[in-house]
């Protein structure tokens, strides 16, 4: 037996358009968002983010949003729902639907406008707003395994998305 069957894949098989990989601390996190502010197809992206509270999801924004070349305070939107950030040469919005209620808030806030422009959006808890909000380019799925380790399952239905996905080998 060699060694490769003791020690699982930091990466493991999944279908064309999905990826499963393992973060064992918040260097990986820190690891993983700077190869995903590196590719060109992340500045127009959806970016979605799933898990429950404590996976890590605004952990891994910090952590892009600083790759990215973001200054100053970043904080979550849990009670603004969306946070504008700037990056040079590109917009950025962080959005936490957690406490989205309404759809009418959709229009009323110029969400469709945001949506509409040129820039990365990240979104955590997609799903409270998922009817008015397009197709997501990647979707990140994170589950604690335990104090420090996650596992991330990456998905996609876009083309973007596909691109993107291709970073990440099989």
């Amino acid at each position: 037996m060699t060694a490769a069957h003791h020690n699982p894949s930091i990466v493991e098989s999944g279908p064309a358009d999905e990826r499963v990989l393992t973060w064992q601390d918040e260097t990986a996190t820190a690891a993983f968002a700077a190869a995903l502010a590196a590719l060109p197809e992340a500045r127009n992206a959806y970016i979605t983010l799933h898990g429950n509270l404590g996976a890590g999801k605004t952990t891994l924004v910090r952590h892009l949003l600083r790759s990215l070349g973001v200054a100053g305070r970043i904080k979550s939107p849990t009670y603004a729902v969306v946070e504008p950030h700037e990056a040079p040469g590109l917009d950025i919005w962080h959005f936490d639907f957690y406490r989205f209620d309404d759809p009418r808030e959709w229009e009323d806030a110029g969400f469709r406008d945001i949506f509409a422009a040129e820039g990365l959006k990240l979104a955590e808890w997609p799903e409270k707003a998922a009817a008015l909000t397009p197709p997501a380019d990647l979707a990140i799925h994170i589950e604690a395994i335990d104090e420090t380790q996650r596992r991330v399952t990456l998905r996609t239905s876009t083309e973007r998305g596909r691109r993107m996905l291709q970073h990440w080998p099989q």
